[in-house]
């Protein structure tokens, strides 16, 4: 059997992502072992749940670094000591540098509560709403300097409701967060895709499957 990939979550909030993957890495078969959580704020809720895990947490406070780059290094130094092969990130409120994406090239990843290309940035269930889409949903995809683009991995898209709001969208697009990080992370850690220019395949076919779940309601 393969030894499990190292991988660290960081979350600068309630990580329910986070929590998604940590409950579908306690699967001793699972490609991946969550063994630091990171957040660039003590107070992160996340943290607590990390803890009673027993999983290490780590806290590096953006606010006291002069910028960005000598924030990322610590975090990077962070990272090495906890000898790191795959980093998700749920829910981190910050933009990282092309310096920090270059050092994890093809190992991170982050999910979106959108179906990218569309709607990247904040706000996206009420701009979905706003714009009148039929169909929303998320995204997981390799992180690339640009926010919000890089290599899709996997998505699922949620019917929008008539009766929507941007809260009752985004809670229909949480639950499907939390099923297809834990996949995509599966596919990443086994070493069963490939990326070839702005597109993921997988191992033993000619291209990902577009949607891992496509509810219709």
């Amino acid at each position: 059997m393969n030894q499990r990939k190292r991988t660290a979550v960081l979350i600068s909030g309630r990580g329910s992502n986070m929590r998604a993957l940590v409950e579908r890495a306690q699967d001793p078969s699972y490609p991946a072992e969550i063994v630091l959580v990171l957040s660039n704020r003590a107070d992160a809720e996340g943290l607590r749940f990390a803890a009673e895990k027993k999983i290490a947490c780590a806290v590096t406070d953006h606010k006291i670094y002069a910028g960005r780059e000598e924030f990322e290094r610590s975090m990077q130094r962070l990272l090495e000591l906890h000898r790191i092969e795959l980093i998700c990130l749920a829910g981190f409120m910050r933009i990282l540098t092309p310096w920090f994406v270059s050092q994890w090239e093809g190992r991170l990843i982050n999910i979106h509560p959108a179906l990218l290309p569309s709607y990247r940035g904040l706000d996206t269930h009420a701009r979905a709403l706003a714009d009148g889409v039929k169909i929303h949903g998320c995204t997981v995809h390799f992180v690339v300097p640009a926010m919000d683009e890089g290599p899709i991995i996997a998505q699922a898209a949620v019917a929008v409701l008539d009766s929507d709001t941007p809260d009752s969208l985004a809670a229909r697009v949480l639950a499907e967060e939390h099923e297809i990080y834990p996949a995509a992370l599966a596919l990443v850690a086994g070493g069963r895709l490939r990326v070839k220019g702005s597109r993921v395949y997988s191992e033993g076919s000619s291209s990902l499957p577009p949607a891992l779940r496509v509810p219709v309601c």
